[in-house]
């Protein structure tokens, strides 16, 4: 159960996984802005690749499209932080609890989920993009020999168009 809570929690911003700091400190059962000075206290630690502030544009896209955001977020004028995988362990050497621990192993399970998942999908992906090209080659004959056909009923009626000499029945 604290495996799928979590995966309802991470979503994907510029491309990367990420956890927002509203739903961490849920998690960890500390209050946002105790997690925010934490992290400004160590800034040091998260570099661009383990944690960002979302832009306001970003936070506007985030907000209509989620339905599962707590109210009271959603109308804060402060913008969250966003986590990667690499941020939310860094998180847990900061916060030292041992709640914090155990969340941060449920949440590296987590990510690890969504990658195998992900990976899963990419070889369907690729397995259809085989097919694809493996039937197109087919296909492309057929629609070869249509084009021909077509030509040739074009080329037929421009032969009857075109001014006939010499013996001509009828006349």
């Amino acid at each position: 159960m604290q495996l799928e809570k979590i995966q309802t929690k991470i979503y994907e911003i510029r491309r990367q996984n990420v956890m927002l700091d509203f739903d961490l400190a849920e998690l960890y059962e500390v209050e946002n802005r105790a997690l925010k000075q934490a992290v400004k206290r160590n800034i040091d630690r998260f570099p661009e690749d383990f944690m960002f502030e979302l832009t306001k544009i970003e936070w506007q896209e985030l907000i209509t499209i989620c339905d599962n955001l707590p109210s009271g977020i959603k109308f804060s004028p402060a913008k969250p932080f966003a986590f990667t995988e690499q941020g939310v362990s860094m998180l847990s050497s900061v916060l030292k609890s041992k709640k914090a621990l155990q969340i941060n192993i449920a949440i590296m399970r987590a990510f690890v989920f969504i990658r195998q998942y992900a990976l899963t999908h990419k070889d369907l992906t690729d397995r259809l993009k085989g097919l694809e090209a493996k039937y197109d080659k087919q296909f492309k004959d057929v629609y070869d020999a249509i084009n021909f056909l077509l030509q040739k009923d074009n080329q037929d009626s421009e032969q009857k168009q075109r001014k006939r000499i010499g013996y001509k029945p009828g006349k």
